[in-house]
């Protein structure tokens, strides 16, 4: 059953749920969570301290506002464009990436912010 989660940016905050999957499970037992991201193209990724493996749905190819861990580098992700390493406007991850869930508010806000944020992450 997915799980509804808050991202909180400064004053904005996002709508987003986490999908069934054992590492979104994982990720969610981990709540709430204090990060700071660094962006790569328009996604944000960073350290979250949350080990998986890597998942039998991983995958590189991205939708705009998919959240997913980066197994290799216990990474979270938050894509909301197109990466350096994207073919079209799609994202795509720099490797395989376990999706996890998907923002529900509008991804595109986060363009207006710099090269890194600080995230807190709640369940709601």
């Amino acid at each position: 059953m997915p799980q509804n989660i808050l991202l909180k940016i400064n004053n904005l905050s996002l709508k987003a749920e986490l999908n069934d999957s054992e590492s979104a499970r994982d990720f969610a037992g981990n709540l709430p969570l204090r990060m700071s991201l660094s962006r790569w193209g328009d996604e944000y990724y960073g350290d979250c301290g949350i080990k998986v493996k890597q998942a039998p749905d991983a995958r590189v190819d991205m939708e705009v506002g998919e959240i997913a861990l980066w197994p290799p580098g216990n990474a979270l992700c938050l894509f909301f464009g197109p990466t350096p390493v994207s073919d079209d406007h799609l994202p795509k991850a720099a490797s395989e990436v376990n999706p996890i869930g998907k923002i529900l508010d509008d991804p595109g806000v986060l363009k207006k912010y710099g090269d890194s944020i600080h995230l807190e992450i709640t369940l709601s």
